[in-house]
């Protein structure tokens, strides 16, 4: 599994014993990582979030994810498409000006 060197990977077993622990017990976070013998007590925190968004798949999802960013705005192809051909456009108007510019300087046109 790919993570940071000395990182702890958790078993799902592990993470819904934890939630449980909290929703029908009521331990606090503290309690809960001192008693399962998890390192940090944000990480409790974090599976809780997993759970109530997705139930227990939220918990197999959690450690395969990637860093929480924004997905990027998928793009139509006809959006994509005229968005090329001003690009296009752009390009073409920019190259024949350096190209007079280019001309004139060497006094040839």
């Amino acid at each position: 599994m790919a993570g940071k060197k000395g990182m702890t990977h958790y078993a799902v077993a592990l993470k819904l014993e934890a939630v449980r622990m909290f929703c029908k017990e009521g331990k606090s976070q503290r309690a809960i990582t001192a008693e399962l013998g998890i390192r940090d007590p944000r990480r409790v925190q974090k599976w809780l979030r997993a759970y109530r968004r997705e139930g227990a798949e939220g918990l197999n999802k959690l450690a395969g994810r990637k860093s929480p960013g924004r997905r990027p705005k998928k793009e139509n192809t006809q959006a994509y498409i005229a968005r090329l051909e001003m690009e296009n456009a752009l390009l073409k108007k920019f190259h024949t000006e350096l190209r007079e510019v280019r001309l004139a300087q060497r006094n040839i046109g």
